[in-house]
């Protein structure tokens, strides 16, 4: 019986969209082809482990614009590539009342503390670990270790939700149910297979 559910956060329970931050990069001098080359270029993966705070990664960013990036303006864009999935949401608030609700993420500190407050995280989840607390990065071992420990998992009886093969995989290996997410219909679907009360029951009674 699954008595713990886990969701990662980008790409499950906010989704991303990268134009606006890339778009004021090029207005200051810092043109991107993509998302993924920008964070090639800061090493986003440094921050998001937790080897570099908060002010030196914004410090990277400003390195790269060839003019002033305004700090409020940045630390704006930079935390509004995301917007909430609310179907995913929702089933975290509903399944909060009846089973133990976790986050996992790989997430920077800049964007964790946007996140916990747009996301209601204590409304949604009885805990969360960020990869930069944790200074590991999934699908790593070590962070799902740290999960195991923090949390008080019973693998067999945990189920985990993410965007990404390789750390669906990774969660396999521990033990651990898992749920590709792909679309919010299907992981929804996957998680009601399992047991786990996702849908309202009572809508749609008169």
């Amino acid at each position: 019986m699954i008595d713990t559910v886990i969701f990662d956060v980008g790409r499950v329970l906010v989704e991303p969209d990268y134009a606006p931050f890339l778009r004021l990069l090029d207005a200051h001098g810092a043109p991107f082809a993509s998302m993924d080359a920008f964070c090639a270029a800061v090493d986003l993966d440094a921050h998001e482990a937790g080897d570099v705070g908060a002010e030196a990664f914004l410090g990277r960013i400003d390195a790269l614009a060839g003019r002033p990036l305004d700090r409020v303006q940045l630390i704006r864009e930079w935390n509004g590539m995301y917007a909430p999935v609310a179907p995913l949401l929702d089933a975290a608030r509903r399944l909060r009342g009846t089973h133990r609700v976790f986050l996992l993420s790989n997430m920077g500190e800049v964007h964790w503390a946007h996140l916990h407050g747009l996301l209601d995280v204590p409304g949604i989840a009885n805990d969360a670990l960020a990869s930069w607390v944790a200074r590991s990065l999934k699908p790593s071992a070590a962070i799902y270790a740290a999960a195991e420990a923090r949390f008080g998992l019973v693998p067999a009886r945990t189920v985990f939700v993410d965007d990404r093969d390789d750390n669906v995989a990774a969660a396999r290996r521990r033990g651990w149910h898992a749920v590709h997410h792909a679309d919010a219909a299907t992981t929804l679907r996957e998680l009601a297979r399992l047991g786990l009360p996702v849908h309202d029951t009572a809508a749609g009674r008169a």
